[in-house]
């Protein structure tokens, strides 16, 4: 019985979402009995037809994801300045390519790991993509520290450190704590003393702060989360789906 009342309540449900216009003022004009009446029909030919409930969740399934989408690309048009051209994030790729990946990062990311080198590999193979990587630490002090010691390399001694320390850091394959960090700037050819020395610097907590109030504005939650030029990818994406994105992308351009 209760599978029963969630089949009617789903369609009913679903019903008012995807009718046409007029068909509510319709439904509205039953006296009650035409409308239980009505409501009990339905009911009995989805428990009879129950391809038609995952047609209707599908097609609804799809006009939620092309709201999605629609918001998606407005907040990014809306934020393109501090997405794109913050003055600070690190720029990995052709920093003069025609196409603009944004990576939003966690070191202690599991899935951030995963697609470090796929992502790479793939920017380096194509030639033309920028690929923006912005620090966003959410998964605790051991993320928060890896960060600020990233953003202090940055500083203090420019991009080309930077990139080292990023690979050896998304290579780590343990939690970041002071011993790890310690022995991936070492890893990175940079002087772990040196590094620490600058990790207090106000500007990290400014860069900090920036990224977290964009990545609030754009709804972001977890990493990794992927702009991709116009369009908003929340979570790992295998090479190959990536590569097809960029590619109808840039057709659609």
């Amino acid at each position: 019985m209760a599978l029963k009342r969630l089949v009617a309540t789903t369609i009913l449900l679903l019903a008012a979402t995807l009718a046409p216009a007029g068909a509510t003022d319709a439904a509205k004009s039953m006296s009650e009995a035409e409308r239980a009446a009505f409501r009990a029909e339905v009911h009995d030919y989805l428990l009879e037809n129950p391809e038609v409930l995952m047609e209707m969740l599908a097609l609804l399934d799809a006009r939620q994801k092309a709201a999605a989408d629609k918001s998606d690309a407005a907040l990014v048009s809306e934020n393109a300045a501090p997405l794109f051209q913050d003055g600070y994030s690190y720029v990995a790729g052709n920093p003069d390519g025609a196409f603009t990946i944004v990576e939003f990062i966690d070191y202690q990311c599991g899935y951030c790991r995963k697609s470090f080198t796929d992502v790479h590999d793939m920017v380096d193979a194509d030639g033309d993509i920028r690929l923006i990587v912005k620090d966003f630490p959410i998964l605790g002090p051991g993320s928060d520290l890896a960060a600020r010691a990233a953003i202090a390399t940055m500083i203090s001694q420019g991009p080309e450190a930077y990139g080292r320390l990023n690979a050896t850091l998304m290579g780590l394959r343990e939690p970041v704590t002071d011993a790890s960090l310690d022995r991936a700037l070492t890893e990175a050819d940079l002087d772990p003393a040196a590094v620490r020395a600058g990790m207090g610097d106000p500007e990290i907590d400014r860069r900090l702060a920036q990224n977290k109030t964009l990545a609030q504005t754009l709804a972001i939650t977890g990493t990794p989360t992927f702009v991709v030029d116009s369009k908003m990818v929340r979570g790992y994406v295998p090479r190959g789906d990536l590569e097809k994105l960029v590619q109808e992308l840039r057709t659609a351009n």
